[in-house]
Order: structure tokens, then C-alpha cells, then sequence
């Protein structure tokens, strides 16, 4: 199954965030139900039309960093149901009052990657013209005779041969920088959750990437996450904070 597939994939991208904080999540009402799904605090939400789980991407949170949790939806109608990025909604708790997270959207992880790979290529570049600068005045050298004669000398084999190797060098960097990119949007695409219509009994799911909730202090921060689904309104109430606390 799709999500299935999903599931493992965001598991694996979420392992290479860097430890902090652990998340938990609280019922808020009979429709609910609080477990554990491999070793991960989840959350199974049933409404009328769909069913919602959720549970964060990695076993440990980057403190201070966007929380990314792994939803999965299942359209439990006989009707396609339509879910809609932009109809979820985040709500930070704190102070006694509400503070809105916003949703990072797939697009907007894809412009983060665009300009890093613009970034990332003009350092290659930067490398790459260092790289040839000492290449092109390779071959040179200078001597000193017993006598105390001094001189200098040009190679052109040795010329030759750091040019080609500047040139191997700047080619295996700028193929590095490439693929990195190539594989990085390629991860956003796969495993980044989007607007999409589910058909009767269809599972659909990726990544939710929402803005880092304001730290208090290094006590438990709360929010919740409203998933809209069709008709459903899936009200989750999440905890996090410092891992072992």
C-alpha cells in the first residue's frame, strides 16, 4: 500500500534530523486514540468520512527546529474527498494564549532546496575557479645553483598534469553538487504531503512540515494540528518537549 511505502521512506528522512525532543499526543475525545506505531507516539483520529494518523518523523525532534510529523489519511466515505494543504492549521498554546505555526508547504521546502543549490553551486564555483587558478601556474618553479646562481624554470608536463587533474577535480565537484540537488528534490517530491483528492477506501500521506513552536524556556511546549478532510475536521493535540523529561 501507498502509505505504507510513505511511512517507511519519511521514517528514513526523519532520521537524519538531530536529536532534542520527543512529542506526545493527548485523545481530546472518544473518536481518538493515543498508541504506539514501531517504537513512535501516534495518533488515530476517526471521523465520520476519513481516518487521520499521525506521528512525528523521527523518534527525537531537533530542538528548536520545525517539527515534521508523517500523516496518513484514509477516506472512509463511498465519495472522493478532497485534502487541501492550506486548510491545515497549527496553533502554538502558551501564556494562555494562541500563536499560529505555520505550515511549511511542499513549494516552500522546494525554495528553500533552489536556493540552497544556488548557493551550494556558487561555492562549487568558487572551488572550481581556485582549483584552476593553481592549475594554470603549475609548472613553474625556481632554482638555486650551488654557485648561488638563482633562476626559474617552466614544465609543461607538470603543467599538464595539474590542469588535468584540476580539471577531473572540478568536474567530480560540479557532478556531486548536481546529484545532490537531483536527490534532494526528488526526496521533497516523494515524501512531502500535498493537495490530493482520495477516492473510497484510498490511503494517502507524506510529511507535515510545520514552523518551530516557540521555545518556553526548555518546558513542554503544546499545539495542535487541525486536519481538514473533506467534511472532517481532525483536532490533534500534540506536547513536546526534552527528551526524557
Amino acid at each position: 500500500m501507498r502509505n505504507l511505502g510513505i511511512f517507511a521512506l519519511c521514517a528514513v528522512l526523519g532520521g537524519c534530523m538531530s536529536t532534542g525532543e520527543t512529542v506526545s499526543f493527548r485523545a481530546s475525545n472518544p473518536q481518538q486514540q493515543a498508541l504506539m506505531r514501531d517504537g513512535h507516539p501516534a495518533l488515530v483520529s476517526r471521523q465520520k468520512n476519513s481516518l487521520v494518523l499521525v506521528r512525528p518523523a523521527a523518534r527525537q525532534l531537533q530542538a528548536n527546529g520545525r517539527p515534521v510529523f508523517v500523516v496518513g489519511i484514509n477516506n472512509l466515505s463511498r465519495q472522493p474527498v478532497d485534502f487541501r494543504v492550506g486548510q491545515v492549521e497549527a496553533v502554538q498554546h502558551a501564556a494562555g494564549s494562541d500563536f499560529e505555526m505555520k505550515v511549511v508547504t511542499y513549494e516552500m521546502l522546494v525554495q528553500e532546496e533552489r536556493n540552497r543549490q544556488v548557493a551550494a553551486a556558487v561555492l562549487t564555483g568558487l572551488a572550481a575557479g581556485a582549483n584552476a587558478y593553481s592549475a594554470a601556474n603549475a609548472g613553474h618553479g625556481s632554482y638555486t645553483t650551488p654557485s648561488g646562481r638563482t633562476g626559474t624554470f617552466y614544465s609543461p608536463t607538470a603543467a599538464a598534469i595539474a590542469q588535468n587533474n584540476a580539471a577531473v577535480q572540478n568536474e567530480a565537484m560540479i557532478a556531486a553538487t548536481v546529484e545532490t540537488g537531483q536527490r534532494n528534490m526528488a526526496a521533497l517530491e516523494q515524501a512531502v504531503i500535498k493537495d490530493n483528492t482520495l477516492m473510497p477506501g484510498e490511503w494517502y500521506g507524506g510529511q507535515l512540515h510545520l514552523a518551530p513552536p516557540t521555545d518556553q524556556g526548555g518546558g513542554a511546549k503544546t499545539y495542535t494540528i487541525v486536519i481538514t478532510v473533506g467534511p472532517d475536521r481532525h483536532v490533534i493535540d500534540v506536547a513536546q518537549g526534552p527528551a526524557g523529561a
